[in-house]
């Protein structure tokens, strides 16, 4: 019998509660005129545990649900449906949660030692006419791009190692799509696998590379040339865990690395370059500028996870900001960082025409998150890197927003000449809407809102996939 969530719970209330329902909605109530351009379907992704949970509860692997907004002819359908995981199926029968978010070992008797497929809860994105549910710790889940329907996990023909990462880069000369597995086959090492997916579908160019020692990798980038790596000292030890400790640790006498491997390369031809210590979660791009390599990413002083003796870094360093790191591979010089922008800021994205090539326009979500003391994002940011400037749009008060989702105005428009798709989480209502910013105009506001009755919970990423 389903039980009642924590009401106190930080993240299991407010923006974060679970919604206990799919539905669908034909025609949303427009506040505003849809641009008659808009034709697609915005795809988001998160956390929506459907049971409260057992123990101490992870919101990186509560229950993926998608919520699906089919944008055309200047109205707004809405769908929602859970990833159907093993996990889900399973406590779905059971009618209440069977595993625990936090600690294997706490599962329920019924299913101990029992492979749940994971959360499928991170990212969803669509390649060669597949449409993914991602979660870097197990293998894709194929979702039907209509329906949400789960279709079940995808390996590409048995060619990936046991999972991929999140946040996988297409190439947008070749149609390439890169990805990478870390700890491959759960080989707890400093392995990284990474595949090369061909614009069929097809796993052309597997390798395997080692990094600088066993690491939390979340996100990467791509440019013309290279594969680019971003290793954070927020290490993983099990020699660390068997003696009491905490698995990953914040190690930062360790320092980073940016590891830069040739797109047409072998594993072997991996370098290695020093970095300043911090963390980076998201990346926003990758490009190559003469012989020199810019990645921009938000960067953190410190995560929100203990030092190996068990200590916490400062509130303050848990704030992100974004940052370019700049690596001359020919000199016997570190990677430098610059900081781009003073705006606390996370989820930063790009117009995806531009992945791995020089480009101006970036977004983020901003005014919020992590260190802050608010764990919501407020205000959209758009910064031009030409100009230096950081526009911003604020939400209206006690409003949270999500990363922003650039579409482009038409396949032929200028870089940046789109719009942004943003889902408003309205803590008056209690329920959300999708809001669309006009990309070059933010700071004006939302041209158009198409309103829901629920929330959406606050999730992590999201992809458009314009209509066919």
């Amino acid at each position: 019998m389903a039980t009642p969530f924590p009401a106190d719970h930080p993240l299991l209330s407010g923006a974060f509660e679970p919604l206990r329902m799919e539905c669908d909605c034909p025609d949303l109530m427009i506040e505003g005129e849809i641009p008659p351009e808009l034709s697609g379907t915005l795809y988001r992704i998160g956390p929506n545990p459907q049971f409260a949970p057992l123990g101490t509860y992870n919101p990186l692997q509560g229950d993926g649900m998608i919520h699906g907004f089919t944008i055309g002819g200047g109205r707004v359908a809405y769908r929602n449906r859970w990833v159907r995981t093993r996990q889900w199926s399973l406590e779905r029968q059971a009618g209440r949660a069977l595993f625990s978010t936090s600690d294997p070992r706490a599962h329920d008797a019924s299913v101990a030692g029992m492979e749940s497929q994971g959360a499928a809860n991170t990212h969803i994105v669509a390649h060669a006419g597949r449409l993914l549910a991602l979660e870097e710790g197990h293998l894709p889940i194929e979702i039907n791009p209509l329906t949400l329907e789960t279709l079940g996990p995808f390996d590409f023909g048995a060619r990936l190692p046991g999972a991929m990462t999140a946040h996988p880069k297409v190439c947008p000369e070749t149609g390439e799509m890169f990805a990478f597995t870390n700890f491959p086959f759960q080989r707890f090492d400093a392995t990284l696998a990474l595949q090369v997916i061909d614009a069929a579908g097809a796993v052309v160019r597997p390798a395997s590379l080692v990094g600088p020692y066993p690491a939390f990798v979340h996100d990467f980038a791509i440019t013309r040339r290279h594969v680019v790596f971003v290793v954070c000292p927020l290490t993983l030890s099990l020699e660390r865990l068997r003696a009491g400790g905490p698995p990953l640790a914040w190690e930062p006498d360790r320092s980073a690395f940016l590891g830069l491997m040739p797109r047409t390369g072998a594993a072997e031809d991996v370098l290695w370059f020093p970095a300043p210590a911090c963390m980076a979660w998201h990346l926003m791009n990758a490009h190559e500028d003469g012989g020199l390599i810019h990645v921009d990413l938000c960067q953190q002083a410190a995560p929100a996870f203990p030092s190996a003796d068990g200590t916490s870094a400062p509130e303050a360093d848990l704030r992100q900001f974004l940052t370019r790191w700049t690596l001359d591979p020919g000199s016997a010089q570190p990677v430098s960082a610059r900081r781009l922008s003073d705006l606390v800021c996370e989820y930063p994205r790009i117009d995806e025409r531009r992945t791995g090539l020089s480009y101006r326009y970036g977004y983020v979500a901003a005014l919020g998150g992590p260190g802050t003391g608010d764990m919501l994002h407020r205000a959209i940011g758009r910064y031009d890197h030409a100009s230096g400037e950081m526009r911003l749009w604020r939400a209206p008060d006690r409003q949270a927003v999500s990363e922003p989702v650039f579409v482009a105005r038409s396949a032929a428009a200028p870089e940046g000449d789109g719009y942004l798709l943003v889902a408003v989480f309205d803590e008056a209502r209690n329920a959300s809407h999708l809001a669309v910013l006009d990309a070059q105009r933010i700071e004006a506001g939302p041209v158009a809102q198409a309103h829901l009755d629920h929330r959406v919970p606050a999730g992590f990423h999201g992809s458009f996939v314009p209509t066919a």
